[in-house]
């Protein structure tokens, strides 16, 4: 059933114009930054090449283009998520996945699993544009990987926050608009923390610089693989998707 509900939640989604005109707003935005990192690229090349430990390719055009994904993808995000459970609500149609012979926990992960497949599809449209520079050249793989490897961490992240925030109202412009809120809170988080003691307590400091989606993001970003941000990710997404969860059965036990 995980299944059933995850192509019946991707395919409502290609029926309506709204993934669409996402998929072909991010990617045109994305062109432009990476065309547009390449023009500089080309521009401090000759000065580059005497620079002892000089940042190649993948550090001024990769890295840059997931750093910008990553900011793009935040905005979008909350669009793409706000119409999961809230729409059935809308739509009165929550009472029928109540009454399926499916439970709350196969309900959620299915619709996550289905959102997460439209997610995939334009990371891979966005790692395409880097990819096509191997025809001209070379890029580090393990940094390439890292970076893309932590882009879908985040994506998966931010697809958990959206799916918890539709849990929560009937309208989805609401639920786009507390998911933004509250993905662009867990993104500034690492401001905070880098405020040091003379703003607040160290330890204070240092907790909210942990709870900050980027401060994880930003090490794989430059292609520092370490376990504990994966980690980090897998137990941010668990949490949302069991909060959700735990949402839904108050709702049906109302029901």
């Amino acid at each position: 059933m995980i299944f059933t509900i995850a192509a019946r939640e991707l395919r409502s989604m290609f029926l309506s114009p709204l993934a669409w005109s996402i998929m072909a707003v991010v990617e045109f935005i994305l062109a432009y930054l990476y065309l547009a990192q390449i023009d500089t690229f080309m521009q401090i090349q000759p000065r580059l090449v005497g620079l002892e430990g000089a940042p190649g390719v993948t550090g001024l055009i990769v890295a840059p283009l997931f750093g910008s994904a990553a900011v793009v993808l935040l905005l979008v995000v909350p669009l793409v998520t706000m119409r999961l459970i809230s729409e059935e609500r809308r739509a009165q149609t929550i009472s029928l996945l109540f009454s399926a012979p499916v439970s709350m926990s196969e309900i959620i992960v299915g619709k996550y699993l289905g959102i997460m497949a439209f997610l995939l599809l334009v990371l891979v449209m966005i790692a395409v544009m880097p990819l096509a520079l191997l025809l001209g050249g070379s890029i580090d793989m393990g940094m390439f990987l890292s970076g893309l490897l932590g882009l879908t961490l985040l994506l998966a992240s931010f697809a958990a926050v959206g799916l918890f925030m539709s849990t929560l109202t009937v309208q989805p412009a609401i639920a786009a608009v507390g998911s933004f809120g509250m993905l662009l809170m867990l993104w500034v988080l690492d401001w905070a923390g880098n405020t040091g003691a003379g703003a607040m307590d160290e330890k204070i400091s240092g907790m909210l610089a942990y709870l900050s989606l980027l401060r994880h993001y930003e090490p794989l970003l430059k292609g520092v693989f370490d376990s504990a941000d994966v980690i980090y990710y897998l137990l941010f997404i668990v949490f949302f998707l069991g909060l959700s969860v735990r949402r839904l059965d108050a709702d049906r036990l109302q029901h």
